[in-house]
């Protein structure tokens, strides 16, 4: 039975008539997470985690129409059962189970299997096919030990102080910065953010999870001594007329490409940190395999390689197309008014 099937609005669940994570405006959308490229604007009705309600709300406003539904409780969509389970991405992240007739689908949107302070982690759901991803779908990638590129963060930054420069760390404003803060000592200095990492962050506190003290950068004079500081922005304010203000300072890049040093030398960082909220190579094959799936589809990223492995396994993979790739960041990087 074919429970999912691709249309030029993304999977759709014709029996139960929603969509995961469509493309464009539907009546009824069961949301991964609150990323860009898992949200289309406008739609109906949206379903997610109880604990993703108010990260998706702080990106959609006050006027829409958002449903809650805690890790594993099932509810009946058009007959068609619904259940979503952690997908251990960002915060509210989820795996969407659907079942009916029987069969059992599982879309994972974005995951990770190593765990972090700042959401629930991932749980392997039993399934006859898999929806998974594959950003970094590729054998080079196997991320370090995650409380290594923490200590290195702050070690790099007590070496900026001591050479008197800002220390400006960017990460994705949603979900990267808020597990970097998790890891930061705050006894090596201050640490400020841009304003588009602030707004993420305080949604975060509203949820309950636990993050150092921050201020906005923004609010503090430009005659600030900011060598002692650890400054968090998008990666996307790189460059800007914003990050002028700190003076001397070292930049710094967390992401899983990161681990490839071109990559690194491309945007002309001094550091690279690679610290992903995606799973890696090995992560991936494992959770694949966890979920006991004869049929999985692959997509977002490196799919062939991903299929091509599966395939050699004896598994029946696929890749599928979606109109989004990889890892993105949709974030402006602009701060608010006239601070620019």
């Amino acid at each position: 039975m074919t429970l999912l099937r691709l249309t030029d609005r993304g999977l759709y669940c014709e029996v139960g008539n929603f969509f995961v994570d469509p493309w464009g405006a539907v009546d009824r959308a069961v949301v991964t997470h609150a990323h860009g490229d898992h949200v289309a604007w406008g739609c109906r009705d949206y379903l997610t985690s109880a604990e993703g309600v108010g990260v998706l709300r702080s990106r959609l406003g006050p006027d829409a129409r958002v449903g809650g539904l805690p890790f594993g409780e099932r509810i009946s969509i058009n007959g068609v059962g619904v259940s979503l389970h952690p997908a251990g991405h960002i915060l509210g992240s989820s795996q969407v189970r659907v079942e009916h007739g029987g069969e059992v689908w599982v879309v994972s949107g974005d995951y990770k299997m190593d765990p972090d302070p700042t959401t629930t982690a991932f749980e392997a759901v039993r399934c006859h096919t898999f929806i998974t991803e594959s950003t970094f779908g590729l054998p080079i990638y196997r991320w370090p030990p995650q409380h290594q590129v923490l200590r290195d963060i702050n070690a790099w930054w007590r070496g900026n102080q001591e050479a008197g420069k800002a220390s400006l760390l960017y990460g994705y404003a949603l979900g990267k910065t808020q597990r970097l803060l998790a890891g930061l000592d705050p006894a090596i200095g201050p640490i400020l953010t841009h304003g588009a990492v602030e707004r993420m962050t305080a949604v975060y506190r509203a949820a309950g999870v636990p993050l150092p003290p921050t201020t906005h950068a923004g609010s503090l004079d430009r005659r600030t001594d900011w060598s002692r500081a650890l400054i968090l922005a998008p990666p996307s304010a790189d460059g800007s007329v914003w990050t002028r203000r700190f003076g001397a300072r070292a930049t710094a890049f967390a992401s899983g490409w990161m681990l490839v040093r071109g990559a690194r030398r491309r945007r002309s960082l001094d550091r690279g940190f690679p610290l992903s909220d995606h799973v890696d190579w090995p992560g991936l094959l494992a959770a694949v395999d966890a979920t006991g799936a004869e049929r999985v589809w692959v997509t977002h990223g490196f799919t062939g390689p991903v299929v091509r492995w599966l395939q050699e396994q004896g598994l029946d993979a696929s890749a599928v197309e979606t109109r989004f790739e990889g890892d993105v960041d949709d974030d402006t990087g602009q701060e608010d008014g006239p601070e620019q």
